[in-house]
Formats: structure tokens, sequence, C-alpha cells
């Protein structure tokens, strides 16, 4: 990445891909593997891999999950922790959001589509 570019930010994230830091209790192995598992399909391109790709998926997968409680488990934090309910209904209402916007620019272009038919 050239030093001018923009890095990527949290808000650009993979919605899918869920921050696991500083829960209480701490995120398990099955949200670490979630979290891998959806890394992996955005990196791939694809959300099932071909039998030839199958093992190579997988491995990624398993690698990407260790390595991501690795981190997890040594990261340290004076925050306290957070509620998973909480953040969970920040995530439904952001996506709200980002769907009612989507909407209503649907909405707006198919009227500017009508209007320029009209004329």
């Amino acid at each position: 990445m050239d030093p001018g570019e923009n890095r990527p930010s949290l808000s650009r994230m993979c919605r899918n891909i869920v921050p696991l830091n500083n829960f209480e209790p701490a995120a398990t192995d099955d949200e670490c593997h979630d979290a891998a598992l959806q890394f992996v399909r955005k990196i791939a391109g694809t959300t099932k891999p071909s039998k030839a790709n199958q093992a190579v998926f997988d491995r990624a997968v398993a690698d990407i999950a260790q390595a991501t409680r690795h981190l997890i488990d040594g990261l340290v934090t004076t925050a306290p922790p957070k509620k998973r309910d909480e953040e969970a209904a920040k995530r439904q209402a952001r996506s709200a959001d980002r769907y009612e916007a989507l909407r209503a620019y649907q909405q707006r272009k198919r009227a500017a589509g009508v209007a320029r038919a009209a004329s």
C-alpha cells in the first residue's frame, strides 16, 4: 500500500466479521473459527471451494482461526469489557441504517428514471 493511500478501517471491514476483542466472556474458539471462515471466503472469493481446493481452504481456515485465537488471547486493554448483546444491537442498528439508505437511494433512482422517461 502506498503511503498516501487510505488504510482500511473497521468501518469498511467485511460486515460478517465481527470484532472479538474485549468481551466478557472471552471470544470462543467457535467465534474465532467463524471469523476465520468468513475471512477465507472473502479472500478466496467463494463460499464453497471446489473439491480440488477444499483441503487448502480448510487448512487456511484452521491456520487463521489459530492465529485469531493467539491474537485475541494476547491483546491487552484497559477498557471495560463489552457486552455481547449491546454490540449485537449496535450492529443491527447499523445494518438497518444501511438498508434504509439503500432503499432510499433506489427509490430516488427509480423516480429519476421515471422523470426522464416522461420528458
